[in-house]
């Protein structure tokens, strides 16, 4: 008798185990829809493909010159904007702070996401909080 709730209690552990651990995943990478613009496009495109789309004449001057020979990809009256695929979220940051800087502007990034699983790096810009303005573009 002892031997079958030893088993059921193993059951029901190992369950809240699964359960916990899974909310705890779901919540490091959740990132409400809210607060960051979200746009649909075409996927299996190369980065030009969706600065081109994005960035048009009337919102920002594309591939910005600056005195280095550096390139800014997007700059608006607002923002220095670096684009990239959202696995390269650490040196498209760093490349936004830089062109900011030599700009004058506010740093943006636009990440474009090729999957459900690239949230996870919105939420590691997240984390930084360090007013970078994101915006994401959905390419799947």
């Amino acid at each position: 008798m002892r031997k079958k709730y030893k088993n059921k209690f193993i059951k029901f552990v190992i369950s809240l185990v699964l359960i916990a651990s899974g909310l705890l995943y779901f919540g490091l990478n959740y990132v409400p829809k809210s607060l960051y613009e979200m746009q649909t496009m075409k996927s299996g495109e190369v980065e030009s493909y969706y600065v081109n789309q994005w960035c048009t004449p009337s919102f920002g001057q594309k591939e910005f010159r600056l005195w280095d020979a550096t390139r800014v990809d997007c700059l608006t009256k607002e923002y220095a904007v670096e684009f990239d695929f959202a696995k390269k979220w650490a040196e498209s940051i760093g490349q936004a702070l830089y062109y900011a800087k030599m700009t004058g502007k506010k740093p943006a990034v636009v990440l474009i996401l090729t999957d459900i699983t690239d949230m996870k790096y919105v939420k590691r810009i997240e984390r930084l909080d360090n007013n970078i303005q994101v915006f994401l573009i959905k390419a799947f």
